[in-house]
C-alpha cells in the first residue's frame, strides 16, 4: 500500500512537471520553473553523497563549474556540439571527482569535506586567472542549445537530465551497492568489518555525484549563454546543501521538493534575496528540530495516512 501511494505521488509529480510548462505562457514563470528544477536536480546529486555515505561535498559547485567550462570551451574552441559537449564536461567532472576522491576519501569527518572545498576554490581561482581562455569575470560567451528565447524547450531538456539522474541514482541506491553506501554512512567500522571496502564504495559514490554535477553545469552554460567563475562560488554549494537537508537526507527526491518550495519563495521575497543563506539556515534549523528527516519524511507520512484511509 505504501509503495502504491509512492508510485501514485511520483506519477502526479511527473505529470505536473510535464504539463505545467504547456499551461504557462509567461516566460518569467517558465524561467522560475527551470531554476527550481535546476537546483532540485543539484540537490539530488548532492544528497547522493551526503545522504548515503555521510560525506558533505563542499566542493560541489566547483565540479559543477568544471563541467560547465569544459563543455563551453569544447564548443567554442573545437566546435563540438553542445549536445555532446555536456557529456564530455560531465566526464571531466567525474574524472576530477575520482582523482579528488583518491586523495580525500581516505580521510574522515570534516577533513574530506574541506579538501573537496579546497579543490573547488582552486578551480575558481584558475577560471578567474586564465583570462585568455575563460575571460575570467568578464564572462565567457557560451553557444546555446537552441536559438530561441522561449524557456519551455530548456525546461524539457533539463527534465530529461533530471529524470535520468533520478532513475540512475534510485537504481543504485536500491541495489546492493546502495545498501553498502547506507552501511558506510551509518557506521564505517561496522561496514568494514562486514567485508565492505570503504574506499571503493565511497569513491564510486563521489564520482557518480560529480558526474551529474558536471552534467548540470554543462546544461547551465548552454542554457544561459554566459559563464563566469561565480558559478563555482561556495555560496552555491551551501544553497544546494540546504535544499538537500531541508528535503531530507537520503531521500534523493526531497531536494527537488524543497527547491520547488524555496526558489519561488525567494523570488516572491526579492528584497530578502541577499540574505537567502540566512533564511536557508533558519529553515534548516527549524526542519532539523521539528522534522529531523526533512520534508520527504513529512510528505511520506501524509501519503501513508492517505493510503491507509483508502
Amino acid at each position: 500500500m505504501k509503495a502504491l501511494a509512492k508510485s501514485r505521488a511520483s506519477l502526479l509529480a511527473l505529470a505536473f512537471l510535464v504539463f505545467a510548462p504547456l499551461l504557462i505562457r509567461n516566460q518569467y514563470w517558465l524561467d522560475l520553473l527551470v531554476t527550481s528544477l535546476y537546483f532540485g536536480a543539484q540537490a539530488m546529486a548532492f544528497d547522493f553523497t551526503a545522504g548515503y555515505i555521510g560525506i558533505v561535498n563542499f566542493g560541489f559547485a566547483g565540479f559543477l563549474g568544471l563541467g560547465a567550462y569544459v563543455s563551453a570551451l569544447l564548443s567554442l574552441k573545437l566546435g563540438v556540439s553542445p549536445w555532446l559537449a555536456i557529456w564530455l564536461g560531465a566526464a571531466g567532472a567525474a574524472l576530477l571527482g575520482w582523482l579528488t576522491g583518491l586523495l580525500t576519501l581516505r580521510l574522515r569527518g570534516i577533513f574530506a569535506a574541506v579538501m573537496a572545498w579546497f579543490v573547488s576554490l582552486a578551480l575558481l581561482s584558475v577560471a578567474a586567472a586564465l583570462v585568455s581562455v575563460t575571460r575570467g569575470f568578464l564572462g565567457l560567451s557560451v553557444p546555446l542549445f537552441l536559438d530561441t528565447a522561449d524557456r519551455r524547450p530548456y525546461f524539457y531538456i533539463l527534465l530529461v537530465i533530471a529524470s535520468l539522474g533520478y532513475f540512475v541514482l534510485r537504481v543504485i541506491t536500491k541495489s546492493r551497492i546502495g545498501l553498502a553506501f547506507r552501511a558506510l554512512g551509518q557506521n564505517l567500522e561496522v561496514a568494514r568489518a562486514s567485508g565492505i571496502n570503504p574506499r571503493r564504495y565511497r569513491l564510486l559514490n563521489f564520482t557518480v555525484s560529480c558526474f551529474f554535477a558536471g552534467l548540470l553545469g554543462g546544461f547551465y552554460g548552454h542554457s544561459v549563454g554566459i559563464l563566469t567563475p561565480d558559478v563555482m562560488h561556495t555560496s552555491h554549494t551551501v544553497e544546494v546543501l540546504a535544499l538537500a537537508y531541508i528535503g531530507g537526507r537520503g531521500s534523493i527526491w526531497g531536494g527537488v521538493l524543497a527547491a520547488f518550495l524555496m526558489i519561488p519563495l525567494f523570488e516572491y521575497l526579492k528584497p530578502l534575496f541577499e540574505i537567502r543563506l540566512v533564511i536557508y539556515g533558519l529553515t534548516l534549523i527549524a526542519i532539523t528540530i521539528l522534522y529531523p528527516d526533512g520534508l520527504a519524511r513529512l510528505v511520506g507520512g501524509w501519503m501513508k495516512k492517505a493510503s491507509t484511509r483508502t
